[in-house]
């Protein structure tokens, strides 16, 4: 009989946003007229830019001629979209990289679920709690974390993010090997300084880890003395991987492109001491196991670098941001506390007194029909947390707004 990998039998439940949507469908079975509005799961609202349909229509028709036709490409991806990442995204900040350094991919949560796969199964991993339950559901099933108890894994180095310590995790007390940071931090909306960074990338150096750093939401950041990428950071380009995304930049939640930079710098050792560039393992990864994303697609993410298409994702990211600066000063205004919401399209709030998350996710549903997301779902420490995006139309954040001020019994 084939044997499974009970590595999987170790993750508590379901993942967070089947239960979410699996609760949300009993009520709208119970209750077929209730208005909904769902400020949960991230995805976004918006159309596509004018800019990308335009490129992806060019594509389709390339796709129409022989003399134009296009099967399977680099996985890597196209030179001519990764070129302009390199130049629009980087270099405007300081930042030089190689063509061969960027890899195009569907999506940062394949790859900072992937990325796992190049690390031996020894490696300590370190999270932030809270944050993107992917980090630690994949290394769970990679066999790298021990056995759950109180609702902790053994072999996880929880890194607390709470209001306590203004959402800025504290250095490990231990040596540690993988090193996730996510910023601007999914759930919590919040950012890291350049020397709260800076701290991160001596630590890594010291002591041979690699940051696996999440940079998905850079373009939100309106402030101007936050990084934008972990290679600003002196030394980031020798321990640290960064992921990006045109999901929440340019609406590719279900168009599907992303990239990820592995600086030919960044070494990791076998066991007998040597180092090895994890550049090549990463290629080597994708070339076996991935065929690369769609030619149109990459048109349409070409797109997003022309001055045009620099223009609108402007414009969507202000709509967004507007939409968060809406739940921010209503959350405040009925009492609760709330963070987040300033660099990110995510508002973090304290959970009113005697309800803990799920609790107030059924709260919100049931009074306000409102979904949201219970930050126990991101890690123990979102625990008396939830969270609520800013990624619906305005319209629609307005109404929640104005219905938690009038309606919700706080």
């Amino acid at each position: 009989m084939a044997v499974i990998n009970e590595n999987y039998l170790k993750l508590p439940g379901s993942y967070l946003f089947a239960e979410i949507a699996r609760r949300v469908t009993k009520f709208k079975e119970d209750n077929p007229t209730a208005n909904i509005i769902r400020l949960g799961i991230g995805d976004v609202t918006r159309p596509l830019p004018e800019a990308v349909i335009k490129g992806l229509h060019a594509a389709v028709d390339e796709m129409a001629n022989a003399k134009t036709f296009r099967g399977y490409g680099p996985e890597q991806g196209y030179s001519f979209l990764i070129e302009k990442i390199i130049a629009t995204d980087f270099a405007t900040r300081g930042v030089s990289l190689d063509v061969d350094e960027v890899f195009v991919s569907d999506g940062s949560k394949s790859d900072v679920g992937n990325i796992q796969e190049i690390f031996g199964i020894d490696n300590v991993v370190a999270i932030t709690d809270p944050v993107y339950p992917v980090y630690l559901d994949t290394n769970v099933m990679a066999g790298r974390t021990g056995e759950l108890a109180n609702g902790k894994f053994a072999g996880v180095t929880y890194l607390t993010c709470n209001a306590e310590n203004n959402f800025t995790p504290a250095l490990p007390k231990e040596r540690v090997d993988m090193i996730y940071l996510c910023v601007p931090n999914n759930p919590t909306g919040t950012t890291l300084s350049k020397e709260e960074l800076k701290k991160w990338v001596d630590y890594a150096k010291a002591n041979g880890s690699i940051i696996l750093y999440d940079a998905a939401y850079e373009a939100y950041i309106q402030q101007k003395d936050i990084p934008h990428s972990i290679y600003e950071i002196e030394g980031a380009k020798e321990v640290a991987i960064e992921f990006r995304s045109f999901s929440k930049v340019a609406g590719f939640t279900g168009t599907r492109c992303a990239y990820t930079v592995v600086p030919k710098t960044v070494m990791a050792s076998t066991k007998d001491g040597s180092q090895y560039p994890l550049n090549k393992m990463w290629n080597r990864r994708q070339t076996t196991k991935f065929n690369g994303v769609p030619y149109i697609i990459q048109r349409g993410a070409e797109a997003v670098y022309t001055p045009e298409g620099q223009q609108q994702i402007k414009e969507i990211i202000s709509y967004y941001m507007a939409n968060a600066k809406t739940i921010r000063d209503g959350l405040k205004s009925v009492g609760l506390d709330v963070y987040g919401g300033v660099n990110a399209p995510y508002i973090w709030l304290k959970t009113p007194k005697g309800y803990d998350s799920w609790a107030f996710f059924d709260k919100l549903l049931n009074e306000v029909n409102i979904v949201g997301t219970p930050g126990a779902g991101f890690g123990p420490a979102g625990e008396g947390y939830f969270r609520l995006t800013a990624f619906g139309s305005q319209e629609s954040t307005q109404e929640a707004i104005e219905r938690i001020k009038t309606k919700l019994s706080l």
